[in-house]
C-alpha cells in the first residue's frame, strides 16, 4: 500500500481517483488547490502525487517548479490535465514530471502510469533506506548525485548526467547507453558477470558493446573481473 496524494480543483475528479486507487489498496489524500497540496505534502510525505495543470489558485506547473526548486520534488508526479497543449506537456516533464495523462483518463493508462511511478518511488526509497558508502559511490560514479533532501533520513537519486539532445540519433544513443553500462557497472563493483545479468546481455557481447562504447574497463580488471 502507498501513500498518493491527488491534487484537483474538481469534486468529481478527486472522488473517481480516491474510489479507483483506494479500492487498490493505496492511501488516498485529497486536496483542491496548491495551498492545501503543498500542506499535505509536509504532513503526509506522499509516495506519488497526482496532480492537475488548471487550478484556480496556483496551476500545477507552477507548483511542480516551485517543488523542483526547493528540494521538495522527492517523489514523483503524474500531471494530469483536459486542456494542456503539447508544449506544457514537454515542459512540466523536462522539470520533472515523471508522467502526463490526458483527461478523460482510462482506468489502464491510470493504474499504469501508478504503477510506473511507484515502482520509481519504491527504488529512490530503496536507496536512502540502504545508503551504504558503495551504491552512493556507484551512483555518482555512474553520473547521479545523492543528497540529503526534507529530512536527515530522506536521500534522493537525481541524474547529473546532460545529454545533449541537438545531435544525430545514434550520436545521443551511444552516451546514454554509455552512461548506462558504466552505471551498472559501478554498482556492481565492476564485475562483468553481474552487470550481464543485469542488463540482459551475453558476457562476451557485453565486452564488445563496451569496447565499442569506450567505457573504462580498469576498475573490474583491478577486481579481477
Amino acid at each position: 500500500m502507498a501513500n498518493i496524494l491527488v491534487v484537483d480543483d474538481e469534486h468529481g475528479i478527486r472522488d473517481l481517483l480516491w474510489e479507483i486507487l483506494n479500492d487498490e489498496g493505496h492511501n488516498v489524500e485529497l486536496a483542491e488547490n496548491a495551498a492545501q497540496a503543498r500542506a499535505a505534502r509536509l504532513r503526509e510525505r506522499p509516495d506519488l502525487v497526482l496532480l492537475d495543470i488548471w487550478m484556480p489558485d496556483t496551476d500545477g506547473v507552477t507548483l511542480l517548479k516551485e517543488w523542483s526548486s526547493s528540494g521538495a520534488l522527492t517523489m514523483p508526479v503524474i500531471m494530469m490535465s483536459g486542456h494542456a497543449t503539447i508544449d506544457t506537456a514537454v515542459e512540466a516533464t523536462k522539470i520533472g514530471a515523471l508522467a502526463f495523462l490526458e483527461k478523460p483518463i482510462t482506468l489502464q493508462k491510470l493504474l499504469k502510469a501508478v504503477e510506473q511511478g511507484l515502482a520509481r518511488s519504491n527504488l529512490h526509497r530503496s536507496i536512502a533506506a540502504a545508503a551504504p558508502k558503495s551504491v552512493v559511490a556507484a551512483a555518482e560514479v555512474a553520473g547521479f548525485s545523492v543528497s540529503a533532501v526534507s529530512a536527515p533520513s530522506e536521500l534522493s537519486l537525481q541524474a547529473t548526467q546532460n545529454f545533449v539532445l541537438d545531435k544525430p540519433l545514434r550520436e545521443a544513443r551511444d552516451e546514454f547507453e554509455k552512461a548506462y553500462f558504466e552505471y551498472h557497472l559501478a554498482r556492481e563493483n565492476g564485475s562483468m558477470t553481474r552487470v550481464a545479468e543485469k542488463t540482459g546481455l551475453e558476457r562476451t557481447h557485453l565486452y564488445r558493446k563496451l569496447k565499442q562504447l569506450g567505457v573504462d574497463l580498469t576498475r573490474g580488471k583491478r577486481n579481477g573481473h
